[in-house]
C-alpha cells in the first residue's frame, strides 16, 4: 500500500463499522517450535480470527520479554530460525489474508545484523552502503510488512530508522508504557503512524490474571496527545481481557498466552490449538461449550 499505515487504518475502520469489538493481534515467535511449523501456525491464527498480526524475530537477549518468550526464542534459535524465518511468516500472513495488517517485531541488534550480512552481497563496489536498516526495510516491504516495532529503539534516536522505513511504505510502530513521561508521549504522538503499542503494565511480557488497574488513566493520557489508533499488549490472555480493553482501544495484542498454548500442544495438534484459542479470545467460540 502506498499510504503509510493505510492497512492499519482500514482494518480499524472496518472493525468499527462491524461493531464486533476490538481487533485481536496475535504475536507469534517466528521459528517456534520449528521454522517449518511457523507458516501453518500463521494460517491457523488467521482462521481463528486474527485481525492483525505480529511476527517476532528470535533474539538471544530479549530484555522486554518474560520467560515464556525467552524460552520460545531459545528453542527457535536452536532450530535455526533467523530474521528470514520471520519475514517468510509475514509473507504467508499477507498472502493468506491480504487485508490484514502485518507487523514485524524485534530488537535492534538482529535488524542491524541482517543489514550488515546482506549489504556486502547486494551493494556494488564503490557505492554507498546506505542506511544500516535499508536491506531489512526492502525485504520487509517485499514480504508485505506494514509496520516494524524495534523494541529497544528510543523515540529520540528513531528518526533515521523511521525515515528509511517510510521510504519503503513501512510505519515505525512506537511503544509507550504507564511510566512514559508527558514528553515521551508527545514525541511518539508527533511521529506515530499505523498504531501506537501501549504496554499495559510495567515489567516484561507475560500473561496476567487481570488488566492493570491504572490502564484507563494511561489511555486517557495518551489519547489527549494523539488520534492515532492505540493497541494494548503485555498481559492480555483471556476473552474478558479483550472485552475490557476493547472499551478503550481498538486492538488487543496477545503474545505469551498464545506462545504457551503452542508450547503445551502436542506434535501435530499445534495449529488446531492456535485456531481454537484465537476463536475463544475473539469471541467466535464459547470457552464453556467449545462451539
Amino acid at each position: 500500500m502506498s499510504e503509510l499505515g493505510a492497512r492499519y487504518r482500514e482494518a480499524f475502520a472496518a472493525s468499527r463499522a462491524r461493531g464486533d469489538g476490538p481487533l485481536v493481534f496475535p504475536f507469534l515467535a517466528a521459528g517456534f517450535p520449528t521454522p517449518e511449523e511457523t507458516p501453518d501456525l500463521v494460517r491457523a491464527a488467521l482462521r481463528g480470527g486474527a485481525g492483525g498480526f505480529e511476527i517476532g524475530v528470535p533474539f538471544s537477549d530479549p530484555l522486554a520479554d518474560g520467560p515464556v518468550h525467552q524460552d520460545a526464542y531459545t528453542v527457535a534459535l536452536a532450530a535455526g530460525a533467523t530474521v528470514e524465518t520471520a519475514l517468510e511468516a509475514c509473507r504467508v500472513a499477507r498472502e493468506t489474508q491480504p487485508e490484514v495488517p502485518v507487523t514485524l517485531m524485534g530488537y535492534l541488534n538482529p535488524f542491524l545484523s541482517y543489514g550488515s550480512s546482506t549489504l556486502a552481497s547486494e551493494t556494488n563496489p564503490g557505492e554507498s552502503l546506505g542506511e544500516p536498516l535499508e536491506p531489512l526495510a526492502r525485504r520487509a516491504s517485499e514480504a508485505g510488512v506494514d509496520g516494524i516495532i524495534v523494541v529497544d529503539l528510543p523515540v529520540d534516536e528513531s528518526d533515521a530508522a523511521r525515515e528509511v522505513l517510510a521510504r519503503y511504505g513501512i510505519a515505525l510502530i512506537y511503544l509507550l508504557a504507564p511510566t512514559s513521561t508527558a514528553e515521551r508521549i508527545a514525541a511518539v504522538a508527533e511521529r506515530a503512524a499505523g498504531f501506537i503499542y501501549l504496554v499495559s503494565l510495567t515489567g516484561v511480557t507475560g500473561a496476567r490474571d487481570q488488566v492493570a488497574r491504572d490502564f484507563e488513566a494511561f489511555v486517557s493520557r495518551v489519547r489527549t496527545k494523539t488520534d492515532t489508533p492505540l493497541a494494548v499488549g503485555f498481559g492480555i490472555s483471556r476473552r474478558e481481557h479483550v472485552q475490557q480493553v476493547g472499551k478503550l482501544v481498538p486492538a488487543a495484542i496477545i503474545g505469551s498466552a498464545l506462545t504457551a498454548t503452542i508450547a503445551s500442544a502436542s506434535d501435530g495438534a499445534r495449529a488446531a490449538a492456535v485456531e481454537q484459542y484465537l476463536e475463544v479470545v475473539t469471541g467466535r467460540r464459547s470457552e464453556e461449550t467449545g462451539k
